[in-house]
């Protein structure tokens, strides 16, 4: 059975916020993202998160774009390291993010990394370090079609968020095959690959995770535009950062990033309206969501 999502869904698995929370206990993200040329993938993607209700939020990213980044969100905790001359995060890195790793309630990689033998290498360490869920996004997902054993050495949940070219990469099906077959595949990979959670984007989403299966029909055209990938990942990691289970996480995030899409395109237009209105337009689906957690 096919589950669908919608408000009530939201409104039940949104990580509770207590009336004494405070920053230490609203989540931990960690986010290694961005690569020189692709600073705006970090940005985006911390944006989200925040915007998304993480109480901490510590930005992983090369030296080079650290003043782009630094001058775009004041809220997250920046750990510059020096990367490679490409302006990526390198494996010779990983020692200096080893505790932030450690400190994270979740870690996201991989949005505007750089589909390179760095990103390979950071990822495999990365998965293998951390105790909380990974969620694993464009370039990481791009990595780790060349390096699908990096699915067996996970300590914790890791939570892929494709869309169907990258999962064509990923597994060696045909474009056609996965469009036609979606939900079928979707849910055929979370059984092949237990303790990860499939997010297949494409005009319906589906989040899958040992045959479960959600689906998400909301959204629009609008989204369709570059960006939109590090806005979803952003607030699904934000979630599984505050506590919610990786499966609650994802399908909840999904469903999110489609109502603030159809807001801002309510808003703009589908035409215009750009990945960081989707964004702007958080506050308001968070607010419809409080709305029906307290009727």
């Amino acid at each position: 059975m096919i589950k669908e999502l919608n408000l009530s869904y939201l409104a039940e698995h949104l990580p509770a916020r207590p009336d004494d929370a405070h920053k230490g206990t609203m989540g931990t993200l960690c986010s290694i993202t961005g690569s020189y040329g692709f600073s705006g993938a970090a940005v985006l993607s911390a944006k989200a998160a925040l915007r998304s209700g993480v109480g901490l939020h510590y930005q992983v990213l090369p030296e080079k774009i650290y003043p782009v980044f630094a001058s775009s969100v004041y809220e997250s905790v920046c750990v510059p390291v020096r990367g490679n001359s490409p302006g990526t995060v390198a494996p010779a890195d990983l020692d200096a993010i080893g505790n932030t790793i450690k400190r994270a309630t979740a870690v996201l990689i991989g949005c505007g990394m750089g589909n390179t033998s760095a990103t390979a290498e950071v990822l495999r360490a990365v998965v293998r370090q951390s105790d909380a869920p990974v969620i694993i996004d464009a370039d990481g997902i791009n990595a780790l079609a060349a390096h699908i054993d990096i699915l067996n050495g996970k300590k914790s949940t890791l939570i892929l968020t494709p869309h169907v070219k990258e999962f064509s990469r990923l597994t060696g099906l045909a474009v056609s095959e996965i469009s036609e077959h979606q939900a079928e595949v979707a849910r055929e990979f979370s059984l092949n690959h237990p303790g990860t959670v499939l997010v297949l984007k494409s005009h319906r989403t589906y989040i899958a995770e040992n045959g479960e299966l959600y689906c998400n029909t909301a959204g629009n055209s609008g989204m369709a535009k570059g960006g939109s990938g590090d806005v979803l990942a952003g607030i699904i990691a934000s979630l599984a950062a505050q506590g919610a289970a990786p499966l609650e996480a994802a399908a909840a995030g999904v469903h999110i990033h489609a109502l603030a899409g159809d807001t801002a395109a309510e808003r703009l237009g589908k035409t215009a309206m750009l990945p960081s209105d989707i964004i702007e337009a958080l506050p308001a689906v968070f607010r419809r969501i409080e709305a029906t957690k307290s009727n």
